[in-house]
């Protein structure tokens, strides 16, 4: 018969308790959504639209969207006045913290390379 979390929880000393909340509050921490991240700020979606200047709607899907530009997060988590970093993890190896540019600058989005002279290379072979 399966075990419980409750009596597992109850048969251990107040102090192993304490550490085991305490590990399940990091770990819950570690990884959260945006909408998470919003709640513990104890800002509603409506109230992140005002500072955004957007429409409620328009926070909602930013939460529930699974891939968004860096800038975009980035706004959203400065809105409730945090920084958002990027950790770039290999393996056997520690991580690395990737230094962004300022996201909210204009113009700072990347701007796409030259085309080689491999088409016009191809078109003279073949002429």
């Amino acid at each position: 018969m399966a075990i419980s979390h409750k009596e597992v929880m109850a048969g251990l000393s107040p102090e192993m308790r304490t550490r085991v909340e305490a590990r399940t509050q990091e770990l819950i921490e570690e990884e959260m959504t945006l909408r998470d991240l919003r709640s513990v700020q104890h800002l509603t979606q409506k109230s992140m639209a005002e500072i955004l200047g957007v429409e409620q709607d328009s926070v909602s899907r930013m939460e529930r969207r699974a891939d968004m530009l860096l800038s975009t997060m980035s706004s959203y988590v400065e809105a409730m006045g945090g920084k958002l970093c990027l950790i770039a993890e290999f393996p056997n190896r520690r991580p690395y913290a990737v230094k962004l540019g300022d996201l909210t600058e204009k113009g700072s989005t990347p701007r796409r390379r030259k085309a080689t002279g491999l088409r016009t290379r191809a078109a003279s072979t073949t002429a």
